[in-house]
């Protein structure tokens, strides 16, 4: 996203006459990498629309208090990343129910082939769901989104050391998970 954008976005939500118009460019431009952020982390579709409809709901109530020192995505993705946060504590075992989502996945990724590449790609998923939720969190931003310890840094508030000790022990905990079930 250009950085005019994200600010002539901003300025249009901090103006009460085009806060929503504002709000609607924000949310359409962020919609699909947001959702696609939450869905990695919490498996369930209904649960990642849900919590991207927080997140926004978030976003809007609060868009007065972005200040400008981070970028806009950095943000929402810290928005975001708290409410699956508190998605994962209030719902003790939704990862019971993310590991059964993915075995139903299994039947329908995989073929006559037990090794092919989706089956693989179901391991790592499930590798994905045992490591502690700050690791899985930091591993998922860096490996799928792409973010940059420091973007990382910024959502999590955290120091980028500490971010690359987790994503190293994420790293580790999926290769030996993935050597045990091969």
């Amino acid at each position: 996203m250009e950085e005019t954008t994200e600010a002539h976005m901003i300025s249009l939500m901090k103006d009460p006459v085009s806060r929503d118009k504002g709000f609607l460019q924000l949310m359409d431009s962020y919609k699909e990498p947001i959702y696609w952020h939450i869905r990695r982390l919490v498996v369930s579709h209904e649960d990642a629309e849900d919590i991207l409809q927080e997140t926004f709901i978030k976003v809007y109530r609060f868009s007065d208090s972005f200040k400008g020192e981070s970028r806009i995505f950095t943000w929402l993705y810290r928005i975001a990343t708290n409410e699956c946060t508190k998605h994962f504590r209030k719902n003790k075992r939704w990862i019971d129910k993310a590991v059964k989502i993915k075995e139903g996945m299994t039947g329908e990724w995989t073929g006559s082939d037990s090794e092919d590449g989706d089956a693989i790609l179901v391991k790592f998923q499930h590798a994905i769901l045992q490591l502690p939720e700050k690791q899985r969190i930091v591993f998922n931003m860096r490996y799928y989104d792409e973010l940059s310890y420091e973007d990382i840094g910024q959502i999590l508030d955290s120091s980028v050391n500490t971010l690359k000790t987790n994503y190293h022990y994420a790293s580790e905990k999926i290769k030996q998970y993935l050597i045990d079930h091969a």
